[in-house]
């Protein structure tokens, strides 16, 4: 079994006295020092580059497709060859998985392989959309051009997806924090008051009452309880990677909740007017780029409206017609196509669409946190605010009978 390579770091001088420094791939340090011999390098330090302290190499995450994406482009633009960018941007890229990545698509490259051929083998990382515009790029001969396209749809794209994450981290975390502080009382402090009540010999409270009972019963079955939301949200998980009706179910009821299924209606739109956008400017066919666009608006409720439309258009309808068939676009949205598609600008039209709603998602994200803040504050003080009072009230009535 061959021995798994390592990456190694060195420092040294070339041929010609020049200091140099750099990362190479070898299994073992003699290796690294023989290849770099080879290649002209007298290098004075070698070292094996350190592994992560927990877990294995890093993961090449979308913002990170999105950052190399941008790297080409300037690249391509100041005139450097694919080759050389490819090559500048995996020597300087600090992720293991990444200089990997791009090396196998450089070799690739090398070899005389489209650039929009090397990275379909890697499917994890270029969905279809991303190959298509670079093949668009690579026929038309305006690769810098598409990629200059590529780059600022996936920035888009990205920052969209933060601000939706923002939208639901916080509450979801404040919450759970306060999940924990509750359960913590009621399991560990609530219980300790009790004690100290049963030596009064007298009635307490109904709010105490109430609240020791709810403590009891935390104790009694909290961990059944909590085993049973596991195995539930274990199962909800596993059916909802397994199946795409409990997918395209969880997609039309998030629509309706309020506040947050109005974000998601907007980041929607946003995607679905970006990437057209994106798609018929690279030169895509209208179908064509319909069908990425489907693919990219992250709900099914959208998905099948686009691919309605899509559908329509084929047939000869006007896409403002059929996007306002589907009854899920807004007056204003649809109005804006018409106007462009008589402009013959659609993609001026949907890129300004699109920058529309990633500012309404952006504004409504940033109103939601602020509205939220008070009232999860307000619920907090509530909560653990009545389960101090609770245990206080019996002492207090105490003192007013002295």
């Amino acid at each position: 079994m061959a021995k798994a390579a390592s990456v190694f770091t060195w420092q040294g001088k070339d041929r010609h006295g020049q200091a140099r420094k750099g990362e190479i791939s070898a299994t073992s340090l003699s290796e690294a020092k023989n290849l770099l011999r080879r290649q002209g390098i007298s290098a004075n330090k070698v070292k094996r580059l350190a592994k992560p302290l927990f877990g294995g190499a890093q993961k090449i995450k979308p913002a990170d497709i999105s950052v190399i994406s941008r790297q080409i482009a300037t690249m391509l633009a100041a005139g450097v060859t694919l080759i050389q960018s490819l090559e500048m941007i995996a020597q300087g890229h600090a992720n293991p998985s990444m200089r990997k990545l791009l090396g196998e698509i450089t070799e690739e490259v090398k070899s005389g392989n489209p650039l929009s051929s090397a990275l379909r083998k890697h499917p994890l990382y270029f969905d279809d959309l991303y190959c298509d515009l670079v093949y668009t790029g690579e026929q038309s001969g305006a690769l810098e051009t598409i990629y200059d396209r590529i780059a600022t749809y996936k920035e888009k794209a990205e920052a969209l997806k933060s601000k939706i994450k923002k939208a639901m981290f916080y509450p979801i975390a404040v919450l759970v924090v306060a999940f924990i502080v509750t359960t913590i009382l009621l399991i560990f402090v609530v219980p300790q008051f009790e004690e100290i009540f049963s030596s009064f010999g007298a009635e307490l409270p109904a709010f105490t009452v109430f609240v020791l009972g709810i403590s009891r019963f935390v104790q009694d079955y909290g961990i059944f309880i909590a085993m049973g939301v596991a195995a539930a949200g274990f199962m909800f998980v596993r059916a909802h990677r397994r199946s795409q009706k409990l997918r395209d179910s969880v997609d039309r009821n998030i629509l309706k909740i309020p506040v947050i299924g109005e974000i998601l209606k907007k980041a929607s739109i946003a995607r679905f007017t970006r990437t057209l956008a994106t798609t018929f400017a690279a030169g895509v066919p209208l179908i064509g780029a319909l069908e990425s666009a489907a693919g990219a608006s992250g709900n099914a409720v959208y998905r099948e409206a686009i691919l309605y439309i899509r559908k329509e258009v084929a047939g000869g309808m006007p896409m403002h017609v059929a996007m306002r068939a589907t009854q899920v676009f807004p007056d204003m949205v649809t109005q804006m196509i018409a106007i462009g598609e008589e402009s013959g600008a659609v993609d001026e039209m949907l890129s300004k669409i699109a920058t529309i709603y990633e500012a309404e998602v952006d504004d409504m994200v940033d109103g939601l946190t602020s509205l939220l803040e008070p009232m999860i504050m307000a619920v907090l003080g509530v909560v653990i605010g009545g389960l101090i009072v609770a245990m206080y009230l019996p002492i207090f009535e105490m003192g007013n009978v002295v």
